[in-house]
């Protein structure tokens, strides 16, 4: 972990770098909808939910935070998931709409939807450690996200390894934008730090690696995709040798010392 020594911030995405998805949100919606008798296909589901996902961020950017007038970010969920069920053929009632977002707001708060991925403790608990010996070192969490993180990352105890959570609604910044990035350099306490002593690791091409390589931070890319792919459809920016096909591998080659920034 030597290679770690040169930095005083690392920061973490969340969704699919910490923590996945038990279960794909097509299929979760699907049980949660028939509790509610709101029976669909759950191939239906999914295409819808990634669609509906898609509009609402591009019509009301960050959960809504910065448009006018300002949509609170349960209201985006209670949209998209109002749309996703509708066309899917299934419309929620409007006297039990309210109810079934809540419900489901509250269990994505929860390991009933989401799992540790794989080799993401082992190396907080061991940053966790390298950083207890050497009080320069921080870790935090930069994640587009709504408030429910601070709750989620209780939940799943993976608040205990971190100094802090910057969601990207409260920062009203988002990844890749510079903006969250700074903020995150004033979240972590550090006197003078340089964007230079920072190392930002996610599964966003553009978001986390392209976004903190623009605010001067170095960089990590976790992705399940070849280099070869990522490098034709992002550019050369993206360093083959900061690439890894999970945490466990990323963890694996720091340890090894062969990883060179």
């Amino acid at each position: 972990m030597r290679s770690l020594n040169r930095f005083r911030l690392i920061t973490f995405d969340v969704t699919n770098t910490l923590l996945q998805f038990r279960t794909s949100p097509g299929k979760q919606y699907g049980e949660i909808g028939a509790l509610f008798g709101a029976r669909c296909d759950n191939n239906d589901l999914a295409k819808n939910y990634k669609a509906n996902w898609y509009k609402m961020n591009r019509d009301y950017p960050n959960f809504g935070v910065n448009t006018s007038p300002r949509l609170e970010w349960q209201q985006w969920w209670r949209q998209l998931i109002a749309g996703t069920f509708a066309e899917s053929g299934a419309a929620i009632p409007d006297e039990k709409l309210d109810n079934f977002v809540n419900h489901l707001l509250e269990l994505y708060k929860t390991t009933i939807c989401w799992q540790p991925c794989n080799g993401s403790v082992d190396l907080l608990q061991q940053l966790r450690k390298h950083s207890l010996t050497d009080n320069k070192l921080k870790v935090g969490v930069i994640a587009n996200f709504d408030p429910r993180l601070d709750a989620l990352l209780r939940n799943t105890k993976l608040d205990r390894y971190l100094d802090f959570a910057l969601n990207s609604y409260t920062a009203k910044a988002e990844k890749p934008q510079l903006a969250i990035f700074q903020r995150a350099m004033e979240e972590s306490r550090l006197s003078n730090l340089k964007p230079a002593e920072c190392l930002h690791i996610g599964d966003g091409p553009t978001t986390d690696y392209l976004g903190a390589k623009e605010a001067g931070w170095h960089a990590a890319l976790v992705h399940e995709k070849s280099y070869s792919y990522l490098s034709k459809k992002y550019g050369t920016d993206i360093k083959r040798n900061h690439v890894f096909p999970s945490l466990y591998d990323f963890h694996k080659k720091l340890s090894d010392d062969a990883v060179v920034w």
